[in-house]
């Protein structure tokens, strides 16, 4: 029995070597080649982590707050900025002959008056129906009645007489009778140099919508291309930005311009630019008032008042009126009650370039028995023009 037991364990033995053997090898045989050497690779820079990520902060040297350098608080620090670059100055073209230079511009709009009464004029036998055609050619340009008939009893008269009519002579005609309608003779310089003293005083006025403190800034260029100097008074408070406007003209040409709070006196604003004119020996004062409408008769006694208070430095040597010529007609009523609250001495017509009509130089002058000094001619800065007579004839007629 013991040898059968004994037999049974060195069996149990032998198949555990050989399992084992077995084992091994196969291992040996499952097990991959060795990986190849890995390649030296830098590793990029760690980038910041915040909360439990985050890296223990370095140690680095620091400045207690003795060490550093407060300001003591004795002097505010003061930022420089800039300096603002003035506005070049403009140096405006001269006046002499300017209308004729702008008589192209005139005449594109105007000659109609002229060519019509020329081709009139020119027809072979001049009957009661060409002459009624002659009126309403006038009357159509804003002539007035009592000129028209006047003037077409002086074509009668000098028609008959001439006889036989060349173009020639029917343009000379019509030259001398638009000139005599209009006023050759006529003091039409604007009074701005006072014999006794200095400085002259101008004042502008006019209803809003008319280009009144356009024409103010534009007359100021007028008076320092003939080398004088010049301080406008921003005396139209009422109307939101107009002195800033008129600022913005004196600085183009160099005027010194006196302005006053909004909705501010005018009449003192008028009055301080008179007295810093004076100091500063200006030649002219040019005096923007505001544009009020004509029918509100307190604002037309405020007016009255800006010249009242004026005059007590010196006499108003100049009231230009400036009138929209193309209302026509409707501007007779303006320059009426215009003149009853302040003497006028002159008119000065814009937007003659645009719709309006010749003729109202003739009806405005007879209307107030003064004359048009000026006429504005375009919305450059340099349009405004000394009114000539004879050149603005012949812009009406034609060459």
């Amino acid at each position: 029995m013991d040898i059968v037991i004994l037999a049974v364990v060195i069996a149990v033995v032998v198949l555990g070597a050989l399992g084992g053997l077995i084992v091994g090898s196969r291992r040996k045989k499952q097990l991959p080649p060795p990986p190849p050497a890995a390649p030296d690779i830098t590793a990029p820079p760690a980038e910041p982590h915040v909360g439990d990520e985050a890296e223990t902060p370095r140690e680095e040297p620091r400045r207690t707050i003795e060490e550093v350098d407060l300001p003591d608080g004795s002097a505010p620090v003061v930022v420089e900025e800039p300096p603002a670059e003035a506005p070049a100055i403009e140096i405006p073209e001269p006046t002499a002959g300017r209308l004729v230079r702008l008589r192209t511009r005139l005449s594109r709009s105007q000659n109609a008056l002229g060519k019509g009464l020329l081709t009139l004029l020119s027809r072979e036998h001049l009957d009661e129906d060409t002459w009624e055609e002659i009126e309403d050619t006038l009357l159509t340009a804003d002539v007035g009645v009592l000129p028209t008939q006047e003037l077409v009893e002086r074509l009668r008269e000098r028609v008959k007489v001439l006889g036989t009519r060349t173009p020639e002579e029917l343009r000379t005609l019509l030259r001398e009778e638009l000139l005599t309608l209009v006023g050759r003779d006529m003091d039409r310089a604007v009074k701005t140099e006072p014999e006794d003293r200095k400085p002259g005083i101008v004042m502008v006025v006019g209803v809003n919508g008319t280009g009144k403190t356009t024409t103010t800034g534009k007359l100021a260029r007028v008076l320092v291309a003939d080398g004088q100097s010049v301080v406008l008074g921003a005396a139209d408070t009422f109307r939101a930005a107009a002195a800033d406007q008129l600022q913005t003209w004196g600085e183009r040409v160099g005027a010194h311009t006196v302005r006053g709070p909004e909705a501010g006196d005018p009449a003192s604003v008028a009055f301080d630019a008179v007295k810093e004119g004076k100091e500063m020996g200006a030649n002219v004062v040019l005096i923007d008032t505001a544009g009020r409408l004509h029918t509100k008769t307190g604002l037309m006694d405020e007016l009255g008042k800006v010249k009242r208070v004026v005059e007590k430095h010196a006499p108003v040597d100049e009231v230009l009126l400036v009138l929209d010529a193309t209302t026509g007609q409707n501007g007779l009523v303006q320059a009426r009650v215009f003149s009853e609250v302040v003497d006028i001495t002159g008119i000065v017509l814009t937007k003659l370039d645009g719709t309006a009509k010749g003729g109202i130089v003739v009806a405005v002058q007879r209307e107030l028995g003064v004359p048009v000094k000026l006429i504005g001619l375009g919305e450059g800065a340099d349009d405004l023009a000394p009114f000539e007579p004879e050149a603005f004839v012949d812009a009406l007629i034609g060459e």
